[in-house]
């Protein structure tokens, strides 16, 4: 079982990218703050401040620019790629795999989570194409 998601967004696939793995950057659309630059083999520290909650993922794979692929709770892995259809409008991409269709709560899981891509995503476009900080703006 996996959570497919994607949004466009108008802007470069190197632009979005770098927002992903660049830490000061990553605080203006998803995290409040990650441990360090995203590389392969490494384990990054991503925080929420607002909701006092860390994790940590660990980078398998990097393709600058085009693919970030991390495991992060427990057994899932989410691979994220940027497609660029112009040089300013990137289709960004989030599937995310490791649900267990055996499990009773498994709607309610895939659910939250594609809501939390979502949410995720339409921060990332508010934030590379308007430069509007939305992050934080919505809390459960």
């Amino acid at each position: 079982m996996n959570n497919h998601t994607k949004m466009k967004i108008r802007k470069a696939a190197s632009e979005i990218y770098e927002a992903f793995v660049d830490p000061d950057k990553i605080g203006n659309f998803w995290f409040s703050s990650s441990s360090e630059r995203w590389a392969e083999g490494k384990t990054i520290t991503l925080k929420y401040e607002e909701y006092n909650a860390q994790g940590d993922i660990y980078i398998k794979e990097l393709q600058e620019n085009e693919k970030i692929v991390f495991e992060w709770a427990g057994d899932h892995t989410v691979t994220i790629t940027f497609k660029e259809e112009d040089h300013d409008l990137t289709v960004v991409e989030v599937i995310e795999e490791g649900f267990k269709e055996e499990d009773e709560n498994l709607i309610d899981q895939l659910l939250d989570n594609k809501e939390g891509w979502v949410y995720m995503l339409s921060c990332l476009k508010g934030y590379m194409e308007y430069g509007a900080d939305l992050r934080a703006s919505l809390l459960k």
